[in-house]
């Protein structure tokens, strides 16, 4: 199980202990000259974990799915692949990643000092395929942001949260409007347990938002991961309001398409609120053996 204890011997909260070579906050409205946009980029902090003795069945069959399914970067998981995934995911449990719900820091009442920010832990990576965590306290956001020829599996392990998500209109044009046409294809709260939701590159809310209500954990298998030098860098995004750039006659068509769920998007510098701190995974472990 693992464990996310108290370093000052009490409560049972979740205590920061900052490396003193990475205790800073990066704020990457000042190291990133332009619209350099990538989820990695966070501090690393280290949370006192007990790593279990015991490994997970379940995890481990997810991994060695996800190496069938993900076989060479740049991979679109078949149908029969994407079904098999959905089917292990919509099983698991916090447990299978070593959580459990009696941790303080998904308990109602559990305080977080200074604004809200996403943790994540990396269960594993390679050039095909990401396992993370995500770990949100309650009022937390990880912004509108997309998946470029990306396949994304999405599992809410504990928690309740709101996603707004995105896919971008084929025939839009951007040549006189700052922004671009998006239909709205999710706008709902979720509770876990629930089913997986699976984003593809195209398609199925690629562009997406998570808010979350009460504390959180999600676990994400990611397909490829996100690469600078594949040209996969995370892009950030902000509703346009339409009156802004439209005409009275555009307006009219606009609250018809209103009505349809579209919008117009346009992208923006790497917002402050997707700023992250890592914590290494301590949870059950994997076997990559390929015997």
């Amino acid at each position: 199980m693992m464990r996310i204890e108290d370093g000052g011997g009490g409560g049972g909260g979740v205590e920061q202990m900052r490396t003193s070579s990475s205790n800073h906050r990066v704020d990457l409205h000042k190291v990133i000259m332009k619209k350099k946009r990538c989820c990695s980029y966070y501090s690393k902090k280290r949370i006192r974990l007990r790593r279990p003795l015991e490994t997970s069945t379940t995890l481990q069959q997810l991994f060695d799915s996800c190496k069938y399914a993900f076989n060479a970067p740049q991979t679109l998981p078949s149908p029969a692949h994407i079904q098999n995934l959905c089917y292990i995911l919509d099983g698991m449990k916090a447990e299978d990643v070593g959580l459990s719900r009696d941790l303080q820091f998904f308990k109602p009442d559990s305080e977080i000092e200074g604004p809200p920010r996403v943790t994540s832990a990396t269960i594993y990576k390679c050039p095909n395929f990401e396992l993370c965590i995500f770990f949100l306290p309650a009022t937390a956001v990880i912004p509108l942001h997309n998946h470029p020829e990306m396949t994304v599996f999405s599992k809410l392990l504990l928690g309740t949260m709101h996603i707004k998500a995105y896919d971008w209109v084929e025939d839009s044009s951007t040549n006189s409007k700052p922004g671009r046409k998006a239909k709205l294809k999710a706008n709902t709260t979720f509770t876990a347990p629930c089913d997986t939701r699976v984003l593809y590159p195209t398609s199925g809310g690629n562009i997406h938002e998570f808010r979350a209500i009460t504390p959180c954990a999600v676990l994400d298998v990611i397909g490829p991961p996100y690469s600078k030098d594949d040209g996969r860098e995370c892009s950030y995004y902000n509703e346009i309001p339409s009156h802004t750039f439209l005409d009275k006659e555009e307006i009219t068509k606009v609250k018809e398409d209103l009505g349809s769920c579209y919008r117009w998007l346009e992208e923006i510098e790497i917002p402050r609120e997707s700023e992250m701190d890592g914590i290494e995974y301590m949870g059950p472990p994997i076997n990559n053996s390929t015997s």
